[in-house]
């Protein structure tokens, strides 16, 4: 009895072999199956638990070496690919090994526990590995946008096959992505030639070489296709890159002579003919507002240059600086109504608001009045007498003037909102004598000023016998 239990405490208290440490992986992992050197008892001498360690690192060591030759299956640089753990977790895009396991884990359950380093996983069930996608496949990737390679395609009729497939998804991005890349990898007249008998890819080539500026191989293809008049506009946008005003002009002369359709070549020949007009007048304002000897540019001094303004634009400034000159001047507004044929709805419509905005009622009143073969005059409005009540009254005409003008409102239901909104008392009161509604007319006589004009006025009429009332 006493033999044993002396045999028993030298186990528990002396040791033949050295304790596991995690001090130096390469030499442990060189020493697997080797007996260390003796090291001093902590207490007493006995043997220790050596299976442990002589199982788990020849293991260990039997799993580095496989994951070593996976490293070189996996392509890094593939930003495509998801990095996953054996256990199907995502991890971080750095490969590391895990940290040595414990002498207790050892000896835990290592089914459950998975002692690998981190691989790297396709996200599509690794069918982004392959290289070798057939022209629908590619298509479809990068509707999906995924990033894919088109230098595969080297033949012509790949490269078109790659073509048609993208004009049969119907993805603008998708064709536009495959015609750059022909754009690239093609001769011009071999691309011009394959884009001719399809018109879809065509017409988004010609959208896109427009939209990034490119327009010698625009005019180029256009030449191929002979469509001289897309030639001709296309060489007509120049001009917006144009700044110089003088330059700009003699541009403007030369694309009178290209091959442009009758109403374009008008068109052409009108804003060459205002350009040259806003030069002459751009340079006599500058001139007159500089040397003070003119009272208008005194009094509203210019804001901004007239030159590549619109006709509109340049025919109100001519109304507000140069209304009253005459026909055979450049600035005379009647000049460039005459010049540019501009109908008398816009005319009038831009003279009002010129001569409106000045104040200066006897010209609104000047340009509203007509005379007949037989001498007699009217007022005429070509835009309505209701719009010119509004032009009016933005522009702060006073009482009695918008009187005059809504008077001449024809619609009697339009007349009175606007004498009521406006406050033309006197035409409201006319209108409703004018209709012999009694009602209407006592009702008004609530919204004028007690002891007013148009209160007596209203009185007055009230008590007029000869008035026959229809209510």
């Amino acid at each position: 009895m006493s033999r044993a239990r002396a045999d028993e405490e030298e186990y528990w208290h002396s040791s033949k072999f050295r304790a596991f440490t995690f001090d130096d992986e390469d030499d442990e992992l060189s020493q697997v199956g080797a007996e260390p050197p003796p090291r001093p008892a902590l207490w007493g001498r006995g043997p220790t638990l050596v299976c442990a360690q002589t199982v788990f690192f020849p293991q260990l060591k039997e799993s580095k070496r496989a994951v070593n030759s996976l490293r070189d299956i996996v392509d890094d640089d593939d930003d495509d690919l998801e990095k996953v753990s054996w256990s199907g977790e995502p991890v971080g895009r750095r490969n590391r090994l895990p940290s040595l396991p414990s002498l207790s884990d050892a000896f835990s359950d290592t089914g459950v526990k998975n002692y690998a380093p981190e691989l790297r996983r396709p996200r599509a069930e690794y069918k982004d590995y392959s290289n070798d996608w057939s022209p629908r496949d590619t298509v479809r990737r990068m509707q999906r946008g995924k990033v894919c390679s088109l230098e595969r395609f080297r033949s012509l009729q790949d490269k078109m096959v790659l073509l048609d497939e993208a004009v049969a998804g119907h993805d603008g991005n998708v064709i536009t992505a495959v015609l750059i890349f022909l754009k690239r990898t093609l001769r011009r007249e071999v691309l011009f030639r394959e884009l001719e008998v399809r018109q879809v890819a065509l017409c988004h080539l010609i959208h896109f070489l427009k939209e990034t500026g490119e327009q010698k191989l625009l005019l180029d293809l256009l030449r191929f296709l002979d469509r001289t008049e897309e030639v001709a506009l296309s060489q007509y946008r120049e001009h917006l890159n144009i700044q110089d005003v003088e330059k700009k002009r003699e541009f403007l002369k030369g694309c009178i002579g290209l091959p442009f359709s009758a109403e374009d070549i008008s068109h052409i020949q009108d804003h060459y003919t205002l350009l040259e007009r806003q030069i002459i007048i751009e340079t006599n304002d500058r001139h007159l507002a500089m040397a003070g000897q003119s009272e208008i540019f005194r009094k509203y001094p210019r804001k901004a240059s007239i030159l590549n303004m619109p006709l509109v634009t340049t025919l109100f400034y001519s109304c507000f600086y140069h209304y009253t000159e005459a026909e055979g001047t450049f600035s005379s507004p009647t000049n460039l109504k005459k010049t540019f044929k501009i109908p008398d709805k816009q005319y009038v419509l831009t003279a009002l608001a010129a001569r409106a905005k000045l104040r200066a009622w006897e010209d609104v009143d000047a340009l509203l009045t007509t005379k007949n073969w037989l001498g007699y005059t009217k007022k005429k409005a070509p835009i309505g007498f209701h719009r010119v009540v509004e032009i009016l009254q933005r522009n702060n005409a006073p009482v009695q003037v918008l009187q005059e003008y809504v008077r001449l409102v024809e619609d009697v239901e339009t007349r009175l909102n606007l004498a009521t909104k406006y406050k033309c008392h006197d035409v409201v009161i006319d209108t409703y004598r004018d209709l012999k509604d009694r009602i209407q007319l006592m009702a008004y006589k609530c919204k004028v000023e007690r002891g007013s004009a148009e209160e007596e006025k209203i009185n007055s009429l009230l008590s007029n016998m000869q008035i026959r009332w229809k209510n």
